[in-house]
């Protein structure tokens, strides 16, 4: 039967392109990027604290008693 055969190498190409891509995004990220925007925007959640903006510690509490 060739059109099991022409499935069966389709199914094996299309494997190797997206572990390809996968490994080409896993390199775009983490070697290319640096790491500089990952520690930025880490520190983004304990950035009112650092500031003081927030002395009283409450956010977005609206009063309610």
């Amino acid at each position: 039967m060739a059109i099991e055969h022409i499935f069966d190498s389709a199914s094996s190409i299309m494997t190797v392109i997206s572990f390809t891509t996968f490994l080409g995004i896993l390199l775009w990220t983490f070697v290319l990027k640096g790491g500089k925007d990952f520690e930025t925007q880490a520190a983004l959640p304990f950035a009112d604290d650092i500031t003081g903006d927030n002395a009283g510690g409450k956010t977005g509490e609206s009063g309610h008693g």
